[in-house]
């Protein structure tokens, strides 16, 4: 993933040259804002480098906001970042659901988040883009919690953040998540933490995550997509080591299953 305040086009430069295979882009301020990036120059770096492209979006959009203009606000900006993925070959965006509705109950934000990503996943539709739900720490990290946004929207996909899916729980949800969800996969994210509140995106086995139990998850469930190696360290090292580590667990399991 691109850091939203360096230059676009040099993160996508080092990330050809590490050798990944595409850019999960998140489009926010203040380098990479969707009010001001150029999509046929981000076309073209991607073509040139044979990149793929998934897309993200600003984790703090108040899709749920009880003041109905900032909700409005936030299915704007969504819409405009969805103009930017179609237009550059991406299949495929993430939102986050929002819960910070002051004063109101749970059912008020389930509603709210309901209402926007409805009408994000019509406007996405008609332009080729599939929509894709994340799962957070506390409100939206278990199979009960997502199904309350999954199921009354089919057309909705999983996005599994695996690191998150360690956070502020008892245990690891990422099974528990597949196992009710998996058909619904399209991307994934993965990283390492310590469990408790603090999503500290590690480099893979610096933490508490059992790499070998999620990757046997998303293989038993089928999954062969894309996967965003969240190591957030200055070190770019760490994420190449979290690569190399990715794929020789990946191969061991499967090679373990027979596949």
């Amino acid at each position: 993933m691109n850091h939203p305040e360096q230059d676009l086009f040099a993160e996508i430069d080092w990330m050809a040259d590490m050798g990944l295979q595409f850019i999960d882009l998140t489009l926010e301020p203040p380098s990479a804002p969707s009010w001001a990036v150029d999509p046929g120059r981000i076309r073209a770096a991607l073509d040139k480098h044979g990149m793929s492209v998934v897309g993200h979006t600003a984790w703090y959009l108040p899709f749920a906001s009880t003041i109905e203009e900032l909700r409005q606000a936030a299915v704007t900006e969504a819409k405009r970042c969805i103009d930017i993925f179609s237009a550059i070959g991406a299949k495929w965006m993430n939102v986050h659901p929002d819960r910070f509705t002051p004063w109101h109950r749970r059912p008020y934000y389930i509603k709210r988040n309901l209402e926007s990503f409805g009408e994000l996943l019509d406007y996405a539709s008609q332009r080729g883009l599939g929509i894709m739900v994340e799962n957070l720490p506390g409100d939206f990290n278990n199979a009960q919690q997502l199904s309350e946004l999954l199921d009354p929207l089919p057309e909705l996909g999983l996005h599994l953040d695996i690191g998150h899916a360690n956070l502020q729980v008892q245990r690891n949800t990422t099974q528990e998540i597949l196992d009710a969800y998996g058909p619904r996969l399209r991307h994934v994210h993965l990283h390492d933490n310590k469990g408790g509140t603090a999503d500290l995106h590690l480099p893979l086995g610096s933490g508490t995550v059992d790499l070998h139990s999620a990757v046997r998850a998303l293989q038993e469930c089928g999954f062969d997509g894309t996967i965003t190696l969240e190591v957030f360290t200055p070190d770019k090292h760490h994420l190449a080591y979290s690569r190399d580590v990715l794929v020789s667990v990946w191969r061991q399991v499967a090679s373990a299953a027979g596949k």
